[in-house]
């Protein structure tokens, strides 16, 4: 690895650019190799999506499990960062190997609800084993830390004056912490969720997924685009030191986490999308779109490592169009009496297909509707980092944003009551 202080460029982002480049195109080129064989193996084992009138769009049986092109070839990107041949800045950290792990606990429960369909408690169960994995390493846990400094709630146990000290020793228990655990749990299960919904049109999702693999990608580098020569020493001067003294083994930052993901996820996605588009030849299946919502909210959590719940937010906005659907779906269900587990045919690429005509020019409608929430989030972060505006701010248009959108919601849901 490189000192970072050898050379304050390395923190650039064409550097950095340059560096994880390799990153996505070896993922890109073993989705593009790995996909055929995959769709073989789905047809050959029976594996597939069968049409219907009510809501499946496609004249043919479609191959399901391309799910395991997103997880083999994401997996490639994230080994490469391991290897030397990705030389990373001394003081970013390695993708830590439990999201590794939630990977493969997601594929697999989504794996098994494609070949022999699960109650809805099973998928629960497998996200939540991978967010306990996450928890378990304090990915996440920290984005409850800037909303409850901000509310005056306290973020050590140890503020709890009528605590005595035997019980103050339990600390990292801090409510920060259960928040944010709270917090991980509810995320994954509903970024899961909302991929799974929207993924009813041919290339739609991995699509939405590339376009915010990009948005969180922007970010990262504007985070680490502010980071100034002084900043920069001292973080190196907090780097951990080993057993022989060596500093800055473990790293200091998931920043450059966040990157090998960003590029191995938008690699892969795209290297899908050469047959998943319209006419797709091979569907993520619920192997795909709950893993894809999980790498999603992965990224968006990883922003908020040292507790600065703003970029999380910006990042929920880059990931709107997932979040805008389910609301409308889980508004549009219960306010008709149903489970929101229950399937129909006006999700918004329902509602998009119909009012355009044809299945690729509502996937690029919905596109550029993702765009301009990827446009949104990366510019509030780029305003609030560089100083030009309060953190608060970023909440306010969050609000008012979602606020819309439930009220889009509730107006959708009694149209179709």
């Amino acid at each position: 690895m490189m000192l970072a202080t050898d050379n304050t460029e390395l923190l650039s982002t064409t550097f950095l650019l340059m560096l994880y480049l390799p990153i996505l195109i070896a993922s890109f080129i073993v989705a593009v190799v790995l996909t055929p064989g995959i769709r073989w193996i789905a047809r050959e084992a029976g594996i597939v999506d069968h049409p219907d009138e009510a809501r499946k769009l496609h004249k043919k049986p479609i191959a399901y499990l391309g799910g395991f092109v997103i997880l083999f070839a994401t997996l490639i990107g994230i080994g490469m960062s391991y290897t030397g041949f990705i030389e990373q800045p001394m003081m970013m950290k390695q993708v830590p190997f439990v999201i590794v792990f939630g990977m493969v606990a997601i594929a697999f429960t989504g794996f098994v609800d494609d070949v022999w369909g699960s109650y809805s408690w099973h998928k629960t169960a497998g996200q939540l084993v991978a967010a306990a994995a996450m928890a378990q390493q304090g990915i996440g846990t920290k984005v409850a830390m800037g909303f409850l400094n901000g509310i005056g709630v306290p973020r050590d146990i140890s503020e709890f004056s009528f605590l005595e000290p035997s019980v103050i020793l339990l600390d990292p228990i801090t409510p920060a912490y259960i928040i944010g655990i709270i917090i991980i749990a509810l995320f994954i299960l509903g970024a899961c969720n909302a991929a799974n919904f929207i993924d009813g049109l041919d290339g739609l999702l991995s699509g939405v997924t590339a376009i915010t693999a990009i948005g969180i990608l922007a970010i990262s580098l504007i985070v680490i685009s502010a980071i100034t020569p002084e900043k920069l020493v001292l973080l190196e001067q907090s780097m951990p030191v080993d057993s022989l003294g060596m500093q800055g083994i473990e790293g200091v930052t998931f920043i450059g986490a966040n990157i090998v993901l960003c590029m191995a996820v938008l690699g892969a996605v795209l290297g899908f999308l050469v047959y998943n588009f319209n006419p797709a030849s091979i569907f993520l299946g619920d192997t795909g779109s709950l893993l894809l919502g999980y790498l999603c909210i992965v990224m968006v959590l990883m922003l908020g490592e040292n507790g600065q719940t703003h970029l999380v937010i910006a990042g929920m906005i880059v990931f709107a169009l997932p979040i805008m659907d389910t609301a409308l779906a889980i508004t549009r269900r219960k306010m008709s009496g149903k489970s929101i587990y229950e399937p129909d045919a006006n999700h918004i690429h329902h509602i998009f297909k119909r009012k355009f005509g044809s299945v690729k020019k509502a996937v690029f409608a919905l596109y550029g509707m993702s765009a301009l929430f990827a446009f949104i989030g990366v510019a509030l972060a780029w305003v609030q980092v560089v100083g030009q505006v309060r953190a608060w701010i970023i909440y306010v248009i969050a609000g008012l944003m979602f606020g819309l959108i439930g009220l889009k919601a509730i107006k959708s849901a009694r149209r179709f009551e």
